[in-house]
C-alpha cells in the first residue's frame, strides 16, 4: 500500500489526522505483543503525574512490544539499513493528556547501538542499547547495565479476524507522550489498524529488576503482528515537567 493510500485510511483513527504534514516513516514489523494487568498504584511510580493512566474495566495495563524496525527515515530521504534497521523493545502502559489517549514508555532499547544515540538524539525518548538476537520463533535480550534480561520462545497461530474491545484498546494507539526533564512530548503516528494473530509462548524468561514489583507472572494476553507501515509527527512540547 502506498503512503497516500495508507492517509486516505482514516475510519479507524479515533480523532482526525494531524493538519501538520509527516515527518518520519517507519516499519514495526514482526511484532510481539505480551500484555499483563497490573497494581494502579505501583504503576503510578512509574508514569509522571501529568500523565493520566487509561484504565480498560477500572484496570491498568502493561505491554512488552517486541518487534523490528525497519526502514525508518525521514520524509523525502531513503533509509539507510545500518542505522534504520535494528531490533527494538519497549515496555509500555497507557494514558491520556487532556482525553487524548496513547502510550507511554516505561522502558525502550535498540539492537544497534549507533540506532539508539541517534533515535535518542532526535526524538528525545529514552532509547538504550541492548544486545538483541532475534530467529523466527525466538527473540532474546540482554542488558548487562541495567541486569535486564528477556527470553521469548513462540509459535505464531490464526489470524484473529474479529478483535475484542480490549484487542483494539491494547493495540490501536495513534499518539506517544514521553517526559524529558523539560517537558512532557507529544508525537501523533498513523498507520493502518494492526493485523493480529494468536501466539503461543512455548517458553518466556522476563528479569528486568526495577519492574519485578509490576510484571510478576507470565503475561495474560500475547498477540502477534507481521507489522504496520507507520508516518509520524514531530514532537510537540505540551507541559512543562516540575523537575527543573
Amino acid at each position: 500500500m502506498t503512503i497516500r493510500e495508507i492517509l486516505n485510511t482514516v475510519n479507524h483513527r479515533p480523532w482526525k489526522m494531524p493538519t501538520e504534514k509527516w515527518k518520519f516513516y517507519q516499519e514495526w514489523n514482526n511484532a510481539i505483543f505480551l500484555h499483563w494487568q497490573v497494581e494502579l498504584s505501583e504503576l503510578k511510580k512509574f508514569v509522571p503525574k501529568e500523565l493520566e493512566i487509561d484504565l480498560f474495566d477500572g484496570k491498568p495495563w502493561i505491554s512488552v512490544v517486541a518487534f523490528t524496525m525497519e526502514k525508518i527515515r525521514p520524509k523525502n530521504l531513503p533509509s539507510f539499513s545500518p542505522i534504520s534497521n535494528f531490533d527494538e523493545i519497549n515496555i509500555r502502559t497507557y494514558v491520556k493528556f487532556n482525553n487524548k489517549t496513547g502510550v507511554y514508555f516505561l522502558s525502550i532499547e535498540g539492537g544497534k547501538s549507533l540506532s539508539c544515540k541517534v533515535a535518542k538524539e532526535m526524538s528525545e525518548l529514552p532509547y538504550r542499547f541492548s544486545k538483541i538476537k532475534r530467529t523466527e520463533n525466538q527473540y532474546e535480550s540482554n542488558n548487562q547495565e541495567f541486569n535486564d534480561r528477556l527470553n521469548i520462545q513462540f509459535g505464531i497461530g490464526n489470524e484473529t479476524t474479529e478483535k475484542s474491545e480490549l484487542e483494539k484498546w491494547l493495540t490501536e494507539r495513534y499518539a506517544l507522550f514521553q517526559d524529558t526533564e523539560k517537558s512532557i512530548n507529544e508525537f501523533e503516528i498513523h498507520h493502518l489498524e494492526w493485523p493480529i494473530n494468536e501466539l503461543e509462548l512455548t517458553n518466556f524468561e522476563f528479569n528486568y529488576p526495577r519492574f519485578k514489583n509490576l510484571i510478576k507472572n507470565d503475561p495474560v494476553k500475547t498477540q502477534f503482528s507481521i507489522g504496520v507501515k507507520v508516518l509520524a509527527w514531530g514532537k510537540n512540547k505540551l507541559a512543562t515537567t516540575p523537575y527543573i
